[in-house]
């Protein structure tokens, strides 16, 4: 006899649109609409403030090692607006991890990221242990150390966190790549 609510956002505009909807269900509607005012404004001036530069580094963004795995539309969305361009748009997409299994790790190297971030779903990111893949010396990211890690809690589950914290990090790895680029 009790309602059940099951949300499953996939994309920037689904975590919105679920902390609309949690806001309302809980009573708590108007200050769900203010925190989201706030967030959207935040997301378009992180959004222009990216459309200064023209050069936007390709990222890879690994959620897991074995087998590979790229992110998810969120994720990919957030790399966008941070700046960045989504190595595998293709895959981001797909909902199920199983479908953003990269059958070949060195299509990442044939693509040449110029940053690689990995979260890997709770585990610790291991930049050396990406380094020394078969292969990989010749990326990019690889050559010029821009292996970054950004924990799951703060990228990886569909929620406040990832609008917030994630994005910041998100930012702060593309920024750093700029200031590279630029020497």
């Amino acid at each position: 006899g009790v309602d059940v609510r099951v949300f499953n956002q996939r994309s920037v505009n689904d975590i919105l649109n679920m902390i609309q909807q949690l806001g309302a269900m809980v009573g708590a509607g108007d200050r769900a609409q203010s925190w989201l005012a706030t967030i959207e404004a935040k997301l378009e001036a992180v959004k222009l403030a990216a459309a200064v530069n023209s050069c936007r580094p390709l990222v890879y963004f690994e959620e897991w090692y074995d087998p590979l795995i790229s992110g998810i539309q969120w994720v990919s969305e957030l790399i966008e607006i941070a700046g960045g361009r989504e190595c595998f748009p293709e895959n981001a997409c797909q909902p199920l991890a199983k479908n953003r299994i990269l059958a070949d790790s060195m299509e990442v190297v044939r693509r040449n990221p110029d940053i690689i971030i990995g979260s890997w779903c709770g585990r610790k990111f291991r930049p050396e242990q990406v380094q020394g893949r078969n292969g990989w010396c010749t990326v990019n990211a690889v050559k010029h150390n821009h292996l970054y890690e950004i924990k799951s809690p703060y990228i990886l589950q569909p929620g406040p966190a990832a609008l917030t914290a994630g994005l910041e990090q998100l930012q702060q790895i593309i920024a750093n790549w700029h200031i590279h680029f630029q020497r």
